[in-house]
C-alpha cells in the first residue's frame, strides 16, 4: 500500500492517527530516531515499533509460512523462546529476499501496516501482548522507510485485528513473561498451582488493570493519556481527533463555566449564541485573520447527494460570524458599549498528534467579542478579563500562572514535568482592523457631525479560555496514582467508604456501619460539601481507595466498626496521603476548613515548583542548558521579531524543540530594572523589557 492508501485504510477503520511525518530515509532504529528529531511534527514521547519476520524449518520443498513479530523496540524476542511457543522448528530471522518478494517492499519499511487483508492470513501473525490495550504512542513506518505515522499501541492492535478471519488470529503473546519462563530450569516435575494460588493472581491482575501503569517521570505522554482514561474523564470517538467529555471532566468546565459567567455578567456581557457555519464569501474577507490556522478549516461540500453551490465552513473562530451584524446592530455610539460572549465549540481539523484537551479537532471554550467608543475603555476591559482567567486557574484550579503580554495578552502555565510553557488563555484588543472591515461605524458624539472625522470605528476585543484548562490542571497536579482534583472544582469532594465488614461481623455491626456512611454523607451534602457514600458491596475497601484515588477525590473518610465506637471517622487527604481522625460530631466545621486546606496546599505547592523553575539567564550560553534542565528562562530580550526567529532555530539544536517567547510578564518588577546598557543575548541589541522564554506546547 502506498501511504495514501494506509492513511485511508486507517481513517476507513476510524483508527486515530497522525499525518505522515515526511522525513529522510530510515536504515536502522538510530537513524530514524535521527530522522525524527529533525521534524517539528513528532510527538513529545513515543517509542519505535519493530516489525520481524522469521521464517521456520520446513519440510524440504515445503513453502515456509513466515511469522511476523511485532513488538516494541525494547522488547526482547528471543527466537529460540518462540520457537517453543509457537511449537515451530528453528525460527530463523527471514533473508532480504523473501522480504522484498512476499511483502514487495525493502526491510527498512516493514511494519504491521503492510499487512492487508491479501497477506494476512499467508503469515502467522504475533503481536506483544503489552501493545494490545496501551495507549503509549509509537512510530510506524506506513510501508516506506522515508515517512513516519503515529499511533497508540491499541490502535495497531485494532488495525491487525480488522484484519482477521473466522480462521486465522493474531497470536498475542507476553514476551516477559515469556522470557521469564524459559530462564526458569526445573530440576523437578512442577505441579499445578493450588486454586488458592490462581486466585492470588488473579487479584494481583486486577490490581495492575486499576492501576495508571506508568510513570509520570517516565513516560509522561502515556502517563497523562492512561490517567484521563482511567480517571473516565474521557473516551475516544469514531472521529479521530475528537473525544467524547465524560461527567468526571466536563463537571469541571460546568464548574469553570458557573464561575466565569457569574462575574462577566457583573462587568454587563451578555451570553449569545449565534451559527457554527460560515459562508466561503465572509470567511474569505477575514483571510488574513484566520491564515495561522486557514489549513484547519473544515468545509462543508455535500448535503445528502447534492453538492453546495458555496462550500461552508464549520467556524475555526467567530470573528466573521459574528461582526457583520455587530454592524447591524450598532448604528449610534448609544449602542456602544456592545458585550456579548457565546459557550461554544469550535472545529480546528488538525494534523498534529491530537491529546486530550490540549490539541483536539473540536473543542469547547467561550469567547467574547466586544464593542468599545474608545480604545482606554478596551484596554480596560483585555486587563478585568485577563484577571478573571488568572484566577480561574489560580483560584478554582491551583494552577499558577503568569500574566503577560505575548502576540496576544495572556496567562502563561508551565508544566513542571516536560519543562514546557502552555498558554493558558488570551484575552486581546482587535483595534479598528475588524470595525474597518466590517464597516462598524457611529458618528463621533465629541466631534461634530459633518466633519471629515466625525465617523468613530469602534475599538474591539477578543477574548476567551476552552476546555485546555482541564489538561493544564490533569499535568500539574496528577500523580503516578491518579488525577489530583482541587476540591473546587472536583464534582466529588468526599467519597466516604465503610471498612472492616467482615464476614464475622454481626449484621447490626454491619448495618451500622453502613447507615453511618450514608448519614456522613447526608450531613455533609446539607452543608453545600459534595460527598458520596460508596456501598457497593461488590468491592473491597483497597478496591474502592484506588478507584477514588484515579479519579482524583480531594478528600476520603474511612469509617468502621472501631470508628463508630470512637465516634469519629478517618480522614485521607488525596493531595499528601496524610491521615488524620475527625469526631463524627465536628464533621461539619473540620471537612469544609480541611477542603480549604487542601486547595490552598495543591496551589502553594504548585507555584513553589513554578517560582522554581523560572531562571534568569543574561548569557546566550547558560539558555539551552536552562531549558534543557526544565526551566523557563527570563532574558532581558530586545523584542524584534528576528531575534525571537533566530533564537528559536539555535536553541532548537538541542534534543527537543526550539525556544520561543511565552510572556513579557507584567509584573516587571519581580527581575527588577534593566540596568542602562543591558543587552540581549541572543542578539547583543539594547533589551527592553524581561521576557520569558521556553519550549512550549
Amino acid at each position: 500500500m502506498s501511504v495514501a492508501d494506509t492513511v485511508s485504510r486507517l481513517s476507513t477503520l476510524r483508527i486515530s492517527h497522525s499525518a505522515p511525518v515526511k522525513h529522510g530515509a530510515a536504515t536502522s532504529p538510530a537513524t530514524w530516531k535521527d530522522a525524527l528529531a529533525n521534524s517539528d511534527s513528532v510527538p513529545q514521547s513515543y517509542q519505535l515499533i519493530k516489525t520481524l519476520v522469521f521464517k521456520p524449518k520446513t519440510a524440504k520443498n515445503a513453502t515456509p509460512i513466515p511469522v511476523i513479530v511485532i513488538a516494541s523496540e525494547d522488547t526482547e524476542t528471543s527466537s529460540a523462546t518462540l520457537s517453543k511457543k509457537l511449537n515451530l522448528k528453528d525460527l530463523r530471522l527471514a533473508p532480504e529476499d523473501l522480504l522484498t518478494s512476499f511483502f514487495g517492499i525493502d526491510k527498512d519499511a516493514l511494519s504491521p501496516l503492510s499487512l492487508t487483508q491479501e497477506l494476512f492470513p499467508k503469515v502467522l501473525t504475533v503481536l506483544d501482548a503489552s501493545l494490545a490495550s496501551s495507549t503509549v504512542i509509537f512510530a510506524v513506518h506506513p510501508s516506506v522507510s522515508d515517512s513516519t505515522i503515529f499511533l497508540q499501541g491499541k490502535d495497531i492492535a485494532a488495525y491487525l485485528r480488522s484484519l482477521e478471519t473466522p480462521d486465522v488470529k493474531i497470536h498475542e503473546i507476553d514476551f516477559i513473561a515469556l522470557k521469564a519462563e524459559s530462564s526458569v530450569a526445573p530440576a523437578a516435575p512442577i505441579k499445578k498451582p493450588e486454586p488458592k494460588a490462581e486466585k492470588v493472581d488473579a487479584r494481583i491482575e486486577g490490581a495492575k488493570q486499576i492501576a495508571i501503569g506508568i510513570k509520570k517521570e517516565v513516560d509522561f505522554a502515556g502517563w497523562y493519556t492512561n490517567v484521563l482514561i482511567k480517571a473516565d474523564m474521557i473516551d475516544y470517538y469514531s472521529v479521530s481527533g475528537c473525544y467524547i467529555l465524560k461527567p468526571w471532566s466536563f463537571t469541571i468546565w460546568e464548574a469553570i463555566q458557573e464561575w466565569f459567567n457569574a462575574r462577566i455578567k457583573e462587568m454587563d456581557v451578555e451570553n449569545a449564541y449565534f451559527p457554527m457555519f460560515v459562508s466561503q464569501k465572509v470567511l474569505e474577507r477575514e483571510k488574513d485573520h484566520i491564515a495561522g490556522f486557514a489549513p484547519e478549516v473544515a468545509w462543508v461540500t455535500r448535503a445528502g447527494s447534492s453538492e453546495l453551490e458555496e462550500p461552508v465552513a464549520i467556524r475555526p473562530t467567530s470573528e466573521t460570524v459574528m461582526y457583520p451584524y455587530y454592524a447591524k446592530w450598532i448604528q449610534s455610539y448609544r449602542d456602544l458599549p456592545l458585550k456579548l460572549n457565546q459557550w461554544n465549540s469550535v472545529v480546528r481539523w488538525e494534523f498534529k498528534n491530537p491529546q486530550p484537551f490540549l490539541r483536539t479537532r473540536e473543542f469547547l471554550w467561550q469567547e467574547g467579542h466586544t464593542a468599545h467608543a474608545r480604545k482606554e475603555e478596551a484596554d480596560v476591559e483585555v486587563r478585568q478579563i485577563l484577571d478573571l482567567y488568572r484566577r480561574v486557574y489560580e483560584e478554582l484550579l491551583a494552577v499558577p500562572v503568569i500574566p503577560g503580554d505575548s502576540i496576544l495578552t495572556t496567562v502563561e502555565g508551565f508544566i513542571p514535568t516536560s519543562g514546557r510553557g502552555i498558554q493558558g488563555a488570551t484575552s486581546h484588543c482587535l483595534g479598528q482592523n475588524f470595525s474597518k472591515m466590517f464597516n462598524i461605524v457611529v458618528e463621533d458624539p465629541e466631534k461634530p457631525g459633518g466633519s471629515e472625522d466625525s465617523k468613530l470605528f469602534v475599538w474591539q476585543n477578543s477574548w476567551g479560555l476552552s476546555t485546555r484548562t482541564i489538561g493544564v490542571m490533569v499535568m500539574v497536579h496528577g500523580d503516578n496514582q491518579g488525577l489530583v482534583l482541587p476540591p473546587r472544582v472536583a464534582s466529588i469532594q468526599v467519597v466516604i467508604i465503610p471498612c472492616g465488614l467482615t464476614v464475622k461481623l454481626a449484621q447490626d455491626e454491619r448495618k451500622a456501619v453502613l447507615d453511618a456512611c450514608q448519614d456522613a454523607a447526608t450531613v455533609l451534602k446539607g452543608i453545600g460539601v459534595r460527598a458520596k457514600a460508596d456501598l457497593r458491596d461488590v468491592y473491597t475497601p483497597g478496591w474502592k481507595f484506588a478507584d477514588w484515588e484515579q479519579k482524583g477525590v480531594p478528600l476520603r473518610l474511612e469509617i468502621g466498626p472501631a470508628d463508630l465506637k470512637r465516634k469519629q471517622t478517618v480522614s485521607v487527604r488525596r493531595d499528601n496521603g496524610v491521615k488524620a481522625n475527625i469526631a463524627l460530631s465536628d464533621l461539619t466545621v473540620a471537612i469544609p476548613s480541611l477542603l480549604q486546606t487542601i486547595q490552598s496546599d495543591m496551589y502553594i505547592r504548585a507555584n513553589d515548583v513554578f517560582q522554581s523553575r523560572l531562571k534568569t539567564v543574561t548569557e546566550w550560553d547558560d539558555l539551552v542548558p536552562t531549558l534543557d534542565a526544565k526551566c523557563v528562562a527570563v532574558i532581558p530580550w530586545c523584542e524584534v521579531e528576528s531575534c525571537e526567529d533566530d533564537i528559536k532555530e539555535r536553541s532548537g539544536r538541542s534534543p527537543s524543540a526550539g525556544a520561543k517567547s511565552l510572556a513579557i510578564p507584567f509584573d516587571q518588577e519581580r527581575w527588577g530594572p534593566l540596568k542602562e546598557g543591558t543587552r540581549c543575548p541572543a542578539c547583543q541589541r539594547p533589551s527592553k523589557r524581561w521576557t520569558m522564554f521556553g519550549r512550549s506546547y
